[in-house]
């Protein structure tokens, strides 16, 4: 009765890791389908994060290779580190903005030569000064009493060796921006995220004692950290240690004498996210706001239910 139970609780909640395939890969765990579990929907069981980003650049003066739209295009995708819950959404229609729902940012370089430099060098770090123009080069200019309220906040872009453009003598780049609130669906420059992924936890059981030289054998097959090898009365065996930083290689089906004292698998439920910031907000805030827009929508939804069946 154990052994049938316990069968039961690897197809309901591991994914199996075979030789030549996978097994268990589609959800079972459906209302009725096992005797003797619970499988009703439990709430205890069971929007997009906006950003700042430059919306308008109005463009001055630009004599560089570069065109006005490359130009506007590029500054557009530069993350700029602002909280965006200190501000408001700019209003449809709005084009000048306020102090608070519109950061302002003027890029103003221009290039010289270096009066300093050999008369035989080539090299233009040493040629020209202001060559380069990078994001460091964008100022914030405050609107309003943002200076005021903001005084205390580092407000620029989040990297300042970001390459914008590149000048030789005479060319110019004067450029004011207005930075708006928005989100991800609008425009990917307003995206706080460089990558996200997600894994299920590896699950890692050994079927039987491994022990001698199997046991080192076997901690080779995994990643560093996964199998550890201890001795006990001068005998060496195998112990699980650390499954979840396991890339499930499935390099143990490669010797005959492993493969069937091992089992691997993936818990069904338990799920590994990976969030990367660009620098904006910190990943750990990412997360905790984006459940806070899941929870606003949900709360939506219901209650749109709820006055559908109302009426």
């Amino acid at each position: 009765m154990a052994g049938g139970r316990e069968r039961v609780e690897v197809i309901r909640n591991r994914v199996v890791l075979k030789e030549f395939g996978v097994q268990n890969v589609h959800t079972t765990d459906f209302p009725g389908n096992y005797p003797g579990y619970d499988d009703t929907w439990n709430q205890q069981r069971f929007e997009q994060v906006p950003t700042m980003a430059v919306e308008k650049a109005f463009i001055y003066n630009n004599t560089s290779i570069v065109q006005d739209e490359i130009l506007a295009h590029r500054l557009g995708l530069i993350p700029i580190k602002a909280d965006p819950r200190l501000f408001e959404y700019r209003s449809a229609g709005d084009e000048e903005g306020t102090e608070i729902d519109t950061l302002q940012f003027q890029l103003k370089v221009k290039c010289t030569r270096n009066p300093k430099a050999q008369k035989d060098s080539s090299d233009p770090e040493e040629l020209y000064l202001n060559h380069k123009v990078y994001s460091k080069h964008m100022k914030w200019v405050p609107i309003g009493n943002q200076a005021d309220l903001f005084g205390q906040v580092d407000i620029r872009p989040v990297h300042d060796d970001i390459l914008i453009a590149q000048l030789r003598p005479g060319q110019e780049i004067d450029v004011v921006m207005h930075c708006v609130k928005g989100i991800a669906k609008d425009h990917a420059k307003f995206s706080p995220v460089a990558t996200a992924s997600y894994r299920l936890l590896p699950d890692i059981t050994l079927l039987s004692p491994v022990e001698g030289d199997l046991a080192e054998k076997l901690e080779r097959c995994f990643s560093p950290g996964v199998i550890k090898v201890q001795t006990l009365n001068g005998r060496k065996f195998a112990t699980v240690v650390n499954s979840r930083v396991d890339t499930c290689s499935r390099e143990i089906f490669r010797y005959d004498d492993l493969k069937n004292l091992v089992r691997l698998g993936r818990v069904r439920d338990h799920y590994i996210f990976s969030v990367e910031s660009t620098g904006i907000l910190p990943p750990e805030v990412l997360v905790s706001e984006a459940l806070k827009v899941l929870m606003t929508k949900c709360r939506r939804f219901l209650n749109e239910l709820d006055a559908v069946q109302m009426d």
